[in-house]
């Protein structure tokens, strides 16, 4: 796929992942099984299971601008909302629970996943975590390892918007994606590695394969991948998004991100790939701080202010957004820093209430904002 096509013409599809909750208590409920075939009757196998059965998932058709992903979100996110609220439910888009304990929770009767209990053991049962995957669509294979070395830099920027899990057992983590930390506990997850070309992902799978690391790449579980599915670069660094809004600014933002590197490359220049190891730096202080800290200017080579890289990135993107169509969508990442990511309002929640389950009757109300 040429750099002028995907600007102009790109495909994307985006994943979110719900917790089912009794809105009386605020606890999680096993309840996957019951809406599964209602499900699967209004969205048919663009609604799935999760690890748990406390969890759903939703997934876009293919969409080919943001506008219309943001009706498919939409569309998934009420049509969930109408089912399980007709058993006495509701959903909410947060990276963790703010209370429900993971032991507590069971397991969904699935191959896939009883296989990754038996793989990982404790590590898979504490899966009581959603997130937000993207993909967007582009064909070539070298061109995907390309734009994953260099998009990487860009991950902890994307989480620090995204994150949405401030909380873990009842307990304030002190972190902003607790998520984060929980996920990074299975094998071959965080910020990917540099690779040389598409024959040397292609060898990393074909040794790990052949030693029996694992047996199919899906288990390869970097925070951004080239999807072993699609021909698509997958971004999987992001915590749910609790406001449609939110999901949507930054999906926008990803596609802003990939349309200047092809820009970048069509006039002869790339981003400059830095090492994985300060990337990760970049990673846990997302993770800890979200928008409230500083992140490394590796350009620069000295700490600055989050929010301040967040705006310096938005204007680095600002000449791609009108060929794209999505000036609209991205400018909402203004609304996101000046306002605060989903964490920073569960946790004001959290101290003007004093109760726990006070947040997720708040999050409860953000996650159908703009939907019903």
């Amino acid at each position: 796929m040429s750099s002028s096509k995907l600007i102009n013409n790109f495909s994307i599809g985006i994943e979110e992942e719900y917790l089912i909750v009794d809105p009386k208590t605020g606890e999680l409920s096993s309840a996957i099984e019951n809406i599964l075939s209602e499900g699967n009757d209004k969205l048919g196998n663009n609604i799935t299971t999760e690890m748990l059965q406390c969890q759903i998932e939703v997934a876009t058709p293919i969409a080919h601008s943001i506008q219309e992903a943001r009706q498919q979100i939409i569309h998934a996110r009420k049509t969930v909302h109408e089912i399980v609220s007709s058993h006495g439910l509701a959903i909410i888009a947060a990276g963790t629970h703010p209370f429900s304990k993971w032991a507590n929770q069971n397991i969904t009767e699935r191959t896939r996943y009883l296989g990754l209990v038996t793989e990982n053991k404790v590590l898979a049962r504490q899966l009581l975590i959603c997130g937000m995957h993207m993909h967007i669509g582009i064909d070539d294979d070298e061109l995907r390892i390309d734009m994953m070395n260099q998009l990487s830099y860009f991950c902890p920027h994307l989480l620090a918007l995204s994150a949405s899990s401030p909380f873990w057992d009842g307990y304030d983590t002190g972190l902003q994606s607790y998520r984060s930390v929980v996920f990074e506990a299975l094998p071959r997850t965080g910020i990917p590695p540099q690779l040389r070309s598409w024959g040397d992902y292609m060898e990393y799978i074909d040794v790990a394969i052949s030693t029996n690391c694992f047996d199919e790449p899906t288990k390869i579980r970097w925070d951004l991948r080239p999807s072993p599915k699609y021909p698509t670069l997958e971004y999987r660094i992001c915590d749910v998004c609790t406001k449609v809004d939110e999901a949507i600014a930054i999906c926008a933002l990803k596609v802003a991100l990939v349309a200047k590197l092809l820009k970048l490359r069509r006039n002869n220049m790339s981003w400059r790939v830095y090492r994985k190891e300060l990337i990760q730096e970049n990673k846990w202080r997302a993770v800890r701080y979200g928008l409230n800290g500083k992140l490394l200017d590796l350009g620069r080579r000295r700490e600055v202010d989050a929010k301040k890289l967040i705006f310096e990135l938005l204007t680095f993107v600002d000449d791609v957004l009108d060929e794209v169509g999505i000036r609209d969508e991205v400018m909402y990442i203004h609304n996101i820093v000046t306002e605060g990511n989903s964490a920073d309002r569960q946790l004001r929640c959290f101290e003007e209430t004093g109760d726990v389950t006070k947040v997720v009757d708040h999050l409860i109300r953000e996650t159908i904002e703009g939907v019903c």
